[in-house]
């Protein structure tokens, strides 16, 4: 503004010089300075209009840097389709594609419909989050109906994050649910369950008021809790009620390891995971000024890798072998962990965060499956247990050097920032794990929730798509 107000000011005094004439000079001499004033102004002019088209340029650099970031996140949807059907039986391949598919569907008309409303929009209680009730069309585009194109490249930003958090279902009630549950589920989750929590602690983003969370100093930069917790909690409610796969678990405590079924599939898919969590983490600066983003892509990658290399430690002195289901999950736990404090630690916190992570996620199947609550993938270990250290690893990892927030606990913070972080992880569970077990029990008293015994015996493709994965030629 005070930029504005000076050259408004320069060009009025300049332009006030064109028409002063020195009484001591000659009409010629007076001619000659009036061209050289006329030209400054001129110059001026071009100055004003070079500065607001660089203005422009930059903004609309960081709009396409958004977008592409929200392209990456989207191929995402891939990756995960891949790692679940790797990780799963062949006769159900067709079942998680379907579900995988579905979830970006309806994910994309319902977060359009209500959820982005919900998160970002007026709050119903200022500072408390929980937006009033609206098609996204109101906030984004302008008063006469004219699109935004900044607030459009937000939109599909989240969008694709809300899409994440419903994916993230899918493996844990896998090769067991009807898919018509699984739909409505999935509707449910992108437009109440996941924004209503991510108006707590993201509100703000969208330059209204901000959640009760982010008014607290949550950090969360990117999602550990607000998308792969919220996520992962409601997978943990929908395994609960399905109950376990048969045979999964054997009298005596006994676990039948029932093994998926391609693990080239599995693992292209975390590639493609790790790939996409390039957009997921350091698409979240939504622009490229300072460059934060590339300091970003590196504690990411670095996190993932050590997140593989504990994971496969673990497994090796555990099993005598190095697992490579629990690599691949190594790699995403320490992916999932990162993202909360990608933009708060340092490479080495990053390493840190990514290797507890990756020893966290083995110790964490194991534990579930001696608590007999099948989950075919690991989702609920990589998503919600890593997801919840990585946000409370900010409370202890987070430098002052790295985001300019404040220092975690080991780096002379306290134990503020730590308590913090602690209260997001609390209330992300119980908000998406209390509210998806009454979901989830109201669907298994109406429509059912559990395919039969027989259909869950032949496969779901089958009888539940009329289609295989891979059939045989006759």
């Amino acid at each position: 503004m005070l930029k504005k107000i000076f050259i408004v000011a320069l060009l009025f005094s300049v332009s006030g010089l064109a028409y002063a004439q020195d009484t001591t000079k000659t009409p010629t001499e007076n001619k000659t300075e009036i061209v050289d004033t006329n030209g400054a102004l001129k110059k001026l002019q071009e100055d004003v209009k070079s500065l607001e088209s660089a203005k422009s340029l930059r903004e609309e650099t960081d709009w396409l840097w958004t977008c592409v970031a929200a392209f990456l996140v989207f191929f995402m949807q891939a990756g995960f389709s891949l790692v679940e059907a790797g990780f799963t039986r062949e006769k159900n391949t067709v079942n998680i594609l379907m579900k995988n598919l579905t979830d970006f569907t309806i994910g994309s008309i319902f977060f359009w419909l209500i959820g982005f409303s919900i998160m970002f929009g007026p709050q119903i209680i200022k500072g408390l989050g929980l937006g009033s009730f609206s098609i996204a069309d109101s906030l984004i585009n302008d008063a006469s109906g004219k699109p935004l194109a900044g607030k459009y490249t937000f939109f599909i930003f989240q969008l694709v994050f809300a899409g994440t958090a419903a994916t993230i279902v899918s493996g844990a009630v896998a090769e067991r649910m009807k898919f018509p549950a699984y739909i409505v589920f999935s509707l449910i989750i992108t437009a109440l369950v996941y924004p209503v929590f991510g108006s707590f602690a993201w509100a703000g983003l969208f330059g209204l008021s901000k959640g009760f969370l982010e008014n607290m100093g949550f950090i969360d930069f990117a999602g550990s809790t607000v998308v792969h917790s919220i996520g992962a909690w409601a997978g943990l409610a929908g395994a609960i009620v399905l109950g376990p796969r048969i045979g999964k678990y054997q009298p005596g405590g006994v676990v039948q390891p029932i093994l998926g079924h391609n693990m080239t599939l599995a693992t292209l898919g975390v590639f493609i995971l790790w790939l996409g969590w390039f957009g997921f983490n350091p698409g979240s600066t939504t622009s490229v000024a300072g460059g934060s983003f590339a300091i970003v892509a590196v504690t990411t990658n670095a996190a993932a890798a050590a997140g593989l290399a504990g994971a496969m430690i673990v497994s090796w002195f555990m099993f005598k072998k190095p697992d490579i289901s629990m690599s691949l999950n190594g790699a995403l736990a320490g992916l999932v962990a990162i993202t909360a404090g990608c933009y708060n630690v340092s490479i080495t916190g990053a390493l840190m965060i990514g290797f507890i992570a990756g020893m966290l996620v083995v110790f964490s199947v194991i534990f579930f499956d001696k608590l007999k609550i099948d989950d075919p993938v690991g989702a609920i270990s990589v998503h919600g247990i890593c997801g919840a250290w990585g946000t409370l690893a900010v409370g202890l990892f987070a430098n002052k050097n790295f985001g300019g927030g404040p220092d975690g606990l080991f780096n002379g913070g306290g134990f503020k920032l730590l308590g913090t972080q602690l209260v997001g992880i609390i209330v992300a569970f119980g908000w998406s794990f209390l509210m998806s077990l009454v979901v989830f029990f109201i669907l298994k008293k109406t429509m059912g929730l559990r395919v039969s015994e027989e259909e869950e015996i032949a496969g779901l493709d089958v009888l539940e798509h009329g289609n295989e994965a891979y059939p045989v030629s006759k």
